[in-house]
């Protein structure tokens, strides 16, 4: 009889102990970002606030720009509204320690995915939202026009980027003599440009297309056709949380499976009622199945984020089209594009 006792004693301390390992488990679990951000009552997006397109704070508190609509949609995802979202400026130098000291849930802000910064910033990337590519910028009246009409000039770079370590590896690779001249952010960068302080700038197409685009003395420059890097902009969120990495990637995903339906801001609810819709769409759209589940949103998350701000087209045309900045291979890989999303099945 002791024995059996014994037994029984041994048995329930062992299941007590598992049950002890695994609440710990479920508790972060309920812990994790979603569930905080859930229970906070709004995101907290890391933006750029300076650069028209991507994201730029205007005077009177107005946000907009590409990235600013992709923390929209994460928001429209989340909470069923685009306006449930704190935009907090965040410079290059200031990123990935935001990201580490949960200053911010997610940083949507032309950052480029690197081996370093995937491997040892403590941080995830989501999906590439934008492909780009460095290059240089210059005064049409100085006629510098190639690598080799750099020798011997003074080139502006934003300190502590990617951007100034490819700019570091072009005048070693191409044999030139040239001096950049590093500066803390895009804003020193242009002014000292302007002042004549150097004679070209170097930064992502996208970032000097933005200033050209907005400058009065825009008319006065000229950018390189060549790309000089593969730049790949993707969000970015705190490494170790799942759960968050998915609802990350698959609202970006949402817009570039809409858009390849044709699924739009003015549409996307009378489409979802459409019974000739494609199955895919209609997974995405809530109208069949419950993957939802798997991202611990709600069943429509999908139709809330394209109807708050559109297709990657529609985001993308609102705000870099609008700029005049091309969409070359941010296009849908079916008209010849690199925009290409994994099945939602």
């Amino acid at each position: 009889m002791r024995f059996r006792w014994a037994i029984f004693a041994l048995a329930v301390l062992l299941a007590s102990s598992v049950a002890a390992l695994a609440l710990p488990h479920a508790a972060d679990a309920q812990e994790g970002f979603l569930a905080r951000v859930k229970a906070r009552g709004n995101l907290i997006c890391g933006v750029n606030g300076g650069l028209a397109g991507f994201g730029l704070i205007s005077p009177d508190g107005k946000v907009s720009g590409f990235d600013v609509d992709f923390c929209r949609a994460m928001a429209a995802a989340i909470f069923g509204d685009p306006t449930k979202v704190e935009f907090k400026p965040i410079s290059a130098a200031d990123r990935f320690p935001a990201i580490q000291a949960e200053q911010i849930d997610v940083l949507i802000r032309n950052t480029t995915i690197t081996f370093e910064r995937d491997t040892r910033q403590g941080a995830d990337f989501g999906p590439v939202i934008f492909y780009d590519g460095q290059t240089f910028l210059t005064r049409r009246a100085d006629n510098i026009k190639t690598i080799k009409d750099l020798d011997g000039a003074t080139i502006c770079v934003i300190k502590g980027t990617t951007t100034e370590q490819n700019l570091a590896d072009i005048i070693a690779t191409s044999g030139i003599k040239a001096t950049a001249a590093p500066y803390d952010d895009i804003n020193l960068v242009f002014e000292a440009f302007v002042a004549g302080s150097c004679q070209a700038v170097t930064s992502d197409r996208s970032q000097l297309s933005s200033r050209q685009a907005t400058s009065p003395q825009g008319a006065e420059w000229v950018m390189f056709d060549e790309n000089f890097s593969r730049e790949p902009l993707a969000p970015v969120y705190k490494a170790g949380d799942a759960q968050w990495g998915d609802v990350v990637r698959w609202v970006v995903f949402a817009t570039i499976i809409a858009e390849e339906y044709g699924l739009t801001s003015e549409n996307v609810e009378m489409m979802a009622a459409d019974p000739k819709l494609a199955p895919e769409a209609k997974r995405l759209l809530g109208v069949e199945g419950e993957l939802h589940t798997f991202l611990g949103l709600e069943k429509d998350w999908a139709i809330k984020v394209i109807k708050a701000v559109g297709n990657y087209g529609e985001i993308y045309e609102r705000n870099l089209g609008a700029l005049g900045v091309e969409r070359g291979p941010n296009k849908l890989w079916t008209n010849g594009g690199l925009l290409y999303a994994p099945p939602y099945r």
